[in-house]
């Protein structure tokens, strides 16, 4: 059975999508970007400030669905300018530890409202 996540501790689908997705023990996450979800306006800042909310925010969505930063497995990170990589490893490095999950990282030419990273993560539920 598929189960719909939903946090308000996280930014709101902006599309015909959901937050996140429960199906056989494995949680699906949709991209998340830097959104405050209170105000629902973009952070501003830098990769490191735009990152710390896209962690926040991804951590609040897989507790809500019986998950956490170390249960998960796979993550995808698109980045707006691959000169960020490292301050975007530091972040990064803060939220994952021990058995670091696989990653994928791209740099693209845009992001929805022209945000400087957007991140999905495949986790295990608890």
């Amino acid at each position: 059975m598929k189960n719909v996540v939903k946090t308000d501790k996280a930014p709101q689908a902006i599309g015909p999508y959901s937050q996140a997705i429960e199906v056989n023990g494995m949680i699906y996450t949709s991209g998340v970007v830097p959104i405050d979800p209170q105000t629902g306006n973009v952070v501003e800042g830098d990769i490191k400030v735009q990152a710390t909310r896209v962690f926040d925010s991804m951590k609040a969505l897989l507790e809500e669905a019986g998950s956490s930063c170390e249960d998960v497995v796979k993550t995808t990170v698109f980045i707006k300018d691959m000169n960020d990589f490292a301050a975007l490893n530091e972040i990064y490095a803060s939220y994952f530890t021990g058995a670091f999950p696989a990653r994928s990282c791209v740099e693209v030419a845009r992001l929805p409202k022209d945000v400087l990273i957007e991140m999905e993560a495949i986790a295990l539920k608890k």
